[in-house]
């Protein structure tokens, strides 16, 4: 059931979003912070957004203490050109007694660094993880400038072997039929959750360019009806890590969040 004070899209892990960067290298098709910051607002070109920059300012900011779990980033990722960066921001959220919560398609390489730099404080990080599908022609499309599938399960492996927090978000899921079997290959690896969600608002963020990405809509459409999704919610309610995003809850009848930062 949804209300006026329902917590929605990543207030449900955090509290606050803190980043450094704009721009992503990734080129999703379906990124929101692409569609607001290039389209909505205007704030930058898509050649501009495909470099990402840093944003010196925010690089070299002193954090608070927030009142609840901290997420990094949220408009763009961590990948090679920005991991000094990143690393002194997570620095400084950690320095304040923070609770980070490190999201990204991750690059092996930037996963190992962090990895090195912030083992003696690993208790107050929890690596989420994002990995939307495991056939590398559908990555290719959505997902085009991002690490293949092998990359993103070897640094989750990675995080989890040295005894970091882990967690995996397959949201958007990207192949609905093959999520129940991803989960299964992801769980020995996950020590806190994993949550699933839908793509969203595909008729704004989303440019059907070609015939190849107009078909791809069309079949995330049908996987992601509310027949698939109830479906999906079926096979995999016993589950005891998966967690379910607002998208989700919806159309299966669970309560969304009143509080942001739960993180459940």
């Amino acid at each position: 059931m949804s209300t006026k004070g329902d917590i929605r899209g990543t207030r449900e892990w955090a509290v606050a979003e803190i980043n450094c960067s704009r721009g992503c290298t990734h080129g999703c098709l379906y990124c929101y912070a692409r569609y607001d910051q290039v389209v909505r607002r205007q704030l930058v070109c898509d050649s501009e957004w495909n470099r990402c920059l840093d944003l010196q300012e925010e690089v070299e900011k002193l954090h608070p203490l927030y009142d609840g779990q901290v997420m990094f980033p949220a408009a763009h990722d961590i990948i090679p050109e920005n991991l000094e960066s990143c690393v002194k921001v997570i620095k400084n959220l950690l320095d304040a007694g923070n609770k980070v919560l490190i999201v990204s398609k991750p690059h092996l390489s930037c996963i190992q660094r962090l990895c090195q730099e912030f083992y003696a404080v690993r208790s107050r990080l929890l690596f989420r993880l994002t990995l939307t599908a495991r056939n590398p022609q559908i990555l290719k499309i959505w997902e085009p400038g991002a690490p293949g599938y092998g990359e993103r399960l070897m640094s989750l492996r990675s995080c989890f072997e040295r005894g970091f927090a882990t967690s995996v978000s397959i949201e958007p899921m990207l192949e609905r039929m093959d999520v129940v079997a991803m989960v299964e290959e992801l769980l020995p690896f996950v020590s806190h959750s994993i949550w699933i969600g839908k793509m969203n608002k595909i008729d704004s963020r989303v440019v059907a360019g070609d015939a190849v990405i107009a078909s791809e809509i069309k079949r995330i459409r049908l996987e992601q009806s509310d027949e698939q999704i109830k479906c999906l919610f079926q096979e995999l309610q016993g589950v005891e890590k998966i967690r379910w995003k607002e998208s989700i809850k919806e159309v299966v009848g669970l309560d969304l969040a009143t509080e942001p930062g739960l993180d459940r």
